[in-house]
This record gives C-alpha cells, structure tokens and sequence, in this order.
C-alpha cells in the first residue's frame, strides 16, 4: 500500500537518515517509514517523533533491507489521536494486503 493512500494523508517527510533527523518535529503524532517507492513497511506512533526517528535509526531491522524494499522515507503526521491514527492507518493496510506492514510484528486489539 502507498503512503498517499493512507487517510488522514501524512503532511510531511524526510528521507530516513541521520543527517535529516534535526529537521523532524519533536511533537507527538503518527508515521510511517517507506520504501523509495512509498511502499509503507512499517506505522507506528510517538510523543517525540525527532526522538523516535533516531530510535529507528539505531534500530537493524528498521535500517536493513525487508523483502519489500528498505526504508527511505519517513512520513509523519502530528495529530493528539494518536492511537486512532495509527490503527486507522493499520487497518487500511490490513484491508488492502490482509496483513499489517511487514516490519509490524506485533498484533493488539487495541493501540498500546
């Protein structure tokens, strides 16, 4: 499924590197790293998504390539509905694919 697909639509992004982190907000909301192609790999939520931007940087399987592409992209979305954002954009994955993300490991009822 394509980023530009997801609704609510991320309102901005980075290529996912180091060197871009300063220019990530440290507001809370939604994200989704990408392929090139804007493939999403992985959705996820943050209080600090400079933070949490790093956090996957330092992360091997968040940097190393999937069966479906690398991440290149970070997209983000600052919202206070955290948890319904990104299990909104969860299941529209999940709908589209009958499956979340590939790095998504973990299923729960409800956003933790």
């Amino acid at each position: 499924m394509k980023v530009g697909d997801l609704s609510p639509r991320p309102a901005a992004k980075e290529p996912f590197r180091r060197s871009q982190m300063r220019f990530v907000t440290e507001k809370s909301g939604c994200y989704v790293l990408a392929t090139f192609d804007e493939d999403m790999l992985y959705v996820g939520l943050a209080k600090n998504l400079r933070r949490r931007f790093g956090q996957h940087l330092d992360t091997p399987e968040k940097v190393t390539a999937t069966a479906n592409g690398r991440a290149v992209w970070f997209f983000w979305l600052e919202c206070a509905d955290l948890e319904k954002v990104e299990r909104t954009w969860l299941n529209s994955h999940a709908l589209a694919h009958g499956a979340w993300p590939i790095l998504n490991k973990v299923y729960s009822p409800t956003a933790v």
